[in-house]
């Protein structure tokens, strides 16, 4: 069983979130493919999950979350103290996105586009989905 995290392939955020991820999921439970990518659309697609929204989205268990549900549910399966980030799923979801909704709209201008994609090694490519 496993887990595969859409991201947005152009924000420099989105990229170093993916890097974080890796570095702190060191059983690999989690696959990652870009949503603008052809295997992203389809995966959208197939979970019947929206297009419309601006947002990482974690497909597991034959469900999608989104926003910050997929945040604090990715950070439960990461090692370390980083799982007791998922205690936030008590906050009210509506204030949750209020707060991912903030920092989602400005990682742009915040923390920029990228303009190549990064090159894994061959090790965390197995981790990507083509």
């Amino acid at each position: 069983m496993s887990g595969i995290i859409l991201f947005d392939g152009d924000c420099n955020f989105c990229d170093c979130a993916v890097q974080f991820i890796i570095k702190n999921d060191k059983k690999g439970y989690f696959k990652f493919a870009s949503l603008q990518s052809e295997i992203g659309i389809c995966l959208l697609n197939k979970y019947s999950a929206p297009h419309d929204i601006d947002s990482i989205f974690l497909l597991e268990n034959n469900k999608y979350h989104y926003k910050s549900s997929a945040v604090l549910r990715i950070c439960k399966n990461l090692k370390g103290w980083y799982k007791t980030g998922y205690i936030l799923i008590i906050i009210p979801k509506p204030l949750r996105d209020f707060i991912y909704n903030i920092v989602a709209k400005n990682r742009y201008r915040w923390f920029g586009k990228r303009e190549t994609c990064m090159i894994p090694s061959p090790e965390v490519r197995k981790r990507f989905l083509d």
